[in-house]
């Protein structure tokens, strides 16, 4: 019988998606023949090996609007000439060239959103990229009947906007030993994009009132203005940027951290709605977060009270709950134990059930 080939396309560089990482993976594993095919940008580093095939494509325009229409352009004309069985696009940066592929071709297409796309702050602020992405989205994803996505609120969105059937295949980490550590120091970790929307503007001023140092890991469209604020308030001591951090290196920043942070504004059901990685990363390492009072982590919450869940993003609330947490002991030493609870229900050997059905289903 032959091996079917499940081709996945992103605009990332493919070191540092957890997420696809973890799909991928779980396919490869399953006896799938899988290809991830990235972006090279002008510093990648070496693609890390795995148990599944990657390709990088490289691009003259690295940002912007010119990156996008080059990448599609490019991605477009290599899905016409592999080997695939079926195409999935991730989020809408992908989908128009794995439409036209699949159609001309006559393959499979799945979307695979991990985004309400047009909900992000840096589109939904911007009438006219909004706009444009809109009407991509419009055109493109009732074309796509098989689906999956990373929560109940964002499968919900699409039935009602767009009358498809996603399943939902949560971010959650796998599942591994716990071993406790005994960390030397009370640091606060936010790890994963450094992007518009997710609150720099006022965790960072909050700093000022903490005692206690902020450990960033991770990059993305506001990196440089996180920057310039901790230079604005003069926390070059309390806050440090380690800027991308391979997945194998950002585990033991995790595991060592005191509090996580999974802060969000509420501009854009996408951020509303969402479902971020890390929440399901500091949940493994058993480490307490401060997280925003939005739906889905709101719903974990109150089976596992594994957060201290936050009604908006002021400086004054952010630095008043985060000192409660560092000096409040008691109540870590429960969260750190709900956490253990949590990690047993939401883990990736049960998202990748849901996965590996979906595909089969799809072949058969």
């Amino acid at each position: 019988m032959e091996v079917k080939r499940i081709v996945c396309t992103v605009t990332n560089d493919l070191n540092y998606d957890q997420r696809m990482i973890r799909i991928c993976s779980s396919l490869a594993q399953a006896g799938y023949d899988v290809l991830l095919v990235g972006r090279k940008k002008t510093h990648s580093p070496n693609l890390i090996e795995k148990t599944f095939k990657q390709k990088r494509l490289s691009c003259f325009f690295q940002k912007g609007k010119f990156f996008y229409l080059e990448y599609n352009i490019r991605l477009f004309m290599y899905l016409l000439f592999i080997k695939a069985d079926v195409i999935c696009a991730i989020d809408l940066d992908t989908i128009l060239p794995v439409y036209f592929a699949s159609s001309f071709r006559k393959k499979k297409r799945v979307y695979d959103a991990h985004e309400l796309f047009c909900e992000m702050e840096e589109i939904v602020s911007r009438p006219l990229i909004f706009k444009a992405w809109k009407a991509i989205e419009k055109f493109a994803v009732p074309k796509f009947t098989h689906g999956y996505t990373i929560g109940e609120c964002y499968a919900q969105e699409f039935k009602t906007m767009y009358e498809v059937d996603y399943k939902i295949v949560r971010n959650a980490a796998v599942l591994k030993p716990y071993t406790p550590i005994a960390s030397n120091e009370k640091y606060i970790l936010y790890q994963g994009a450094v992007n518009e929307g997710r609150s720099f503007e006022t965790l960072i001023p909050a700093m000022q009132f903490v005692d206690a140092k902020l450990i960033i890991c991770g990059e993305g469209n506001f990196y440089t203005q996180a920057q310039e604020l901790v230079a604005k308030y003069q926390l070059e001591d309390k806050i440090t940027f380690h800027g991308y951090v391979e997945p194998s290196t950002l585990v033991n920043y995790t595991r060592n951290a005191y509090i996580g942070i999974t802060l969000f504004t509420n501009a854009g059901k996408s951020n509303y709605l969402s479902m971020a990685n890390r929440f399901f990363d500091y949940m493994h390492a058993c480490v307490p977060q401060l997280c925003i009072d939005f739906p889905e982590y709101r719903k974990v919450n109150s089976q596992f009270k594994i957060a201290e869940l936050i009604p908006d993003t002021q400086v004054q609330t952010i630095a008043l709950v985060i000192n409660k947490m560092l000096t409040d002991s008691e109540q870590h030493q429960l969260m750190k134990q709900n956490c253990l609870q949590a990690r047993e229900i939401y883990c990736w050997q049960e998202q990748e059930k849901t996965l590996l059905q979906f595909y089969k289903n799809l072949f058969d």
